[in-house]
């Protein structure tokens, strides 16, 4: 269960006494304790990287608390925030792997906030976060040795996506090589002094593993009220959450699959350079989403008979967004709507990729100047790692040769 705020206190943190004979408190379910993690960040424009690292600090220990910076302390040590303080609180509690959020968390991680939440150690992504004046914020949780590494997701990043978004060219899902894209890159990551590991680009590869990691892996059980839904669910954000956490309240045992378009369909029927996400990449977006059982990867536009019958579907949800006649004119939706299984859903959430696009495109220029002052941060500290590292090499020789 999520809860906002401080911990429950319920959970076991001592390790049981197995030294007394006989003591019950030796079987193994007394014996295990619970082992609390922390992350933190900014998780603004949050995407399927950001949940891939709270799958993997999950896996680390048995319960995760997540802190969230407020938009203050982000404008001071980065640059002003896409979504605001709660539209991040809310994308974070939507996550499967979380199970604790704390709003307004110090940036700069510290013994004492750990101690605060019970925490047993803290894990970040193996990039680097740096303050305002340059300084690691996790220097001394690293010092302590509390500090947990995990691996950073290749291949996705807000820069990178916020160039898909700016250039609204649709070579972006095939063609990396455009010289626009290029010169966006480069204005975008890109320092004095060429480019940093963590705030570059590059480009996804899906893996059927990966697919495995993110998948819940539960069949429906008998029971289970089977809900369909279907769309692009493109740049996966809060009025998708918003959504689907309605629709995910519309039974008592919901079951939600969600159907997703191929990229091509999608552009069909949203033109420009949509989708911005390819097919793979919506569909770790969206398994990582709480309220989410199963994705079907290329549905069908028409939700046809075939489907509603394999899946066995209860009942079939569409938001207020406009609903576009198939290829051959037809309504997408005219055979639930004929059996009588057809809900409208009303999430009090107009927020589309659309509007998320007009908010990076508004704050451009921001953006860029943001991402240039924070490759340099990163730059400085990476030649200031290489002397140190050309330093200890120096000296080693002049030691062995005493």
């Amino acid at each position: 269960m999520i809860r906002n705020g401080h911990h429950a206190t319920s959970e076991p943190r001592e390790e049981a006494d197995c030294t007394k004979p006989g003591s019950s408190a030796c079987s193994p379910e007394k014996r295990k304790r619970v082992v609390r993690l922390w992350c933190d960040g900014c998780y603004d424009m949050v995407h399927y990287g950001h949940s891939n690292q709270l799958r993997q600090a999950k896996a680390m220990g048995d319960y995760l608390i997540v802190g969230v910076h407020t938009d203050a302390e982000i404008s001071k040590h980065k640059g002003p925030p896409v979504f605001t303080q709660e539209e991040r609180y809310k994308m974070v509690r939507a996550i499967k792997w979380v199970d604790e959020i704390v709003e307004g968390a110090p940036y700069v991680t510290t013994l004492e906030t750990l101690d605060k939440y019970n925490c047993d150690f803290c894990v970040h992504g193996d990039d680097i976060t740096l303050t305002v004046d340059g300084k690691d914020t996790y220097e001394e949780v690293k010092r302590a040795g509390r500090y947990r590494e995990c691996k950073r997701t290749q291949g996705v990043s807000t820069t990178d996506l916020v160039g898909r978004m700016l250039l609204m060219t649709k070579a972006h899902h095939s063609n990396i090589d455009n010289p626009d894209y290029q010169q966006h890159t480069d204005n975008f990551g890109k320092g004095p002094k060429g480019h940093s590991p963590w705030t570059g680009v590059s480009q996804f590869l899906q893996t059927s593993q990966k697919i495995i990691q993110f998948a819940s892996g539960k069949e429906p059980q008998p029971g289970d009220t089977i809900i369909y839904v279907a769309g692009a669910f493109d740049l996966f954000h809060i009025g998708h959450v918003d959504f689907l956490e309605m629709v995910y309240k519309q039974a008592e045992r919901p079951y939600v699959i969600v159907g997703l378009h191929f990229d091509q369909e999608v552009n069909r029927y949203k033109g420009k350079n949509y989708p911005i996400m390819n097919i793979h990449e919506r569909t770790l977006s969206v398994l990582a989403c709480r309220y989410v059982s199963e994705v079907v990867i290329g549905a069908p536009y028409a939700v046809g008979k075939d489907l509603l019958d394999h899946f066995k579907v209860d009942l079939v949800c569409h938001g207020k967004t406009e609903v576009l006649p198939d290829k051959d004119g037809v309504d997408p939706y005219a055979e639930p709507k004929k059996r009588g299984v057809f809900r409208a859903i009303d999430s009090g959430n107009n927020l589309t990729t659309d509007d998320i696009v007009q908010r990076i495109i508004e704050n451009r220029l921001q953006f860029e100047a943001r991402n240039q002052k924070k490759e340099a941060k990163e730059m400085a500290v990476i030649e200031a790692m290489k002397k140190r590292e050309q330093k200890q090499q120096g000296e080693a020789p002049a030691q062995t040769a005493h």
